[in-house]
């Protein structure tokens, strides 16, 4: 049985191709979930399980799972969620699992990543995540994306299956960190203006970046390029979506509203 602390976007479809059973652990204990803060019904789900993933980010300076549960998780496969944040700025360079941790603003992340990674843990890093519902399709559609015209200010995404993709190829593989991350790192401005062409819509308007929140302006303090040839040497894992046009092109088809004019005719008895 796998056990997911954490059932959030990417969780939630580890969870609907995980090739077993399931259970995962919320907050609030929501849709058959454990209450994370119930103890006694965790660590019996611990005792049961066979495989645990963490998706369950750091707070308040600490890795939540590990401060309450760390001492129960030995003899499985466990697996964490991690985030390339961990590698800071590297000015634009290319990053891989060897590069040092813990230099930029995701200092308690880093110090989740290296706590799982003492502990055996297949740690997957993962760069800015989009998918069904949430890419940058979705911001241009409602009028929420914008450019800060840094062309040289590079980042590298994942299309969230291709998360799914390798933590399952994981399942297998030796502990240590790995990269899950596309082939294309680029600048945020044209990934924005590439979604903008694809909706047909004009491109989202230049902004400040003094305008932006503290948070997005601490996006834009970093500059880096991260590999993925790790994962596709161990894992055998090669994304589906190596580049973000393949991604949106494959969002947009699902998305786009089949013209009326096409549209098959309602069967009889249909409204």
């Amino acid at each position: 049985m796998l056990l997911i602390f954490g059932l959030g976007y990417t969780a939630s479809r580890i969870a609907a191709v995980w090739p077993g059973a399931t259970m995962a652990t919320t907050r609030d204990g929501r849709d058959g979930t454990l209450r994370f803060d119930d103890d006694a019904a965790v660590r019996r789900a611990i005792v049961g399980a066979s495989h645990i993933l963490s998706s369950v980010p750091p707070t308040a300076g600490e890795d939540p799972v590990l401060a309450r549960h760390g001492d129960t998780l030995g003899g499985r496969w466990l697996g964490y969620l991690s985030s390339t944040g961990v590698y800071g700025d590297a000015a634009g360079a290319w990053v891989d699992e060897s590069a040092p941790t813990g230099s930029g603003r995701r200092s308690a992340r880093a110090a989740a990543d290296a706590a799982w990674l003492a502990r055996r843990a297949r740690t997957f890093r993962l760069p800015g995540i989009y998918g069904p519902g949430r890419s940058p399709l979705t911001r241009v559609a409602e009028g929420r994306a914008h450019r800060v015209g840094l062309v040289d200010q590079v980042f590298s995404r994942i299309h969230v299956d291709d998360i799914v993709a390798g933590v399952l190829a994981a399942l297998d593989a030796p502990p240590g960190a790995y990269n899950l991350a596309d082939d294309r790192p680029c600048s945020q401005d044209e990934v924005v203006a590439f979604a903008a062409e694809l909706l047909g819509l004009p491109l989202p308007p230049l902004v400040e970046i003094a305008t932006l929140s503290p948070m997005a302006r601490g996006f834009y303090a970093e500059n880096r390029r991260v590999a993925n040839t790790k994962a596709k040497r161990v894992l055998g894992w090669r994304p589906a979506y190596p580049d973000y046009r393949f991604g949106l092109r494959a969002l947009n088809a699902i998305t786009s509203p089949t013209p009326a004019s096409a549209a098959p005719a309602p069967a009889s008895g249909d409204q």
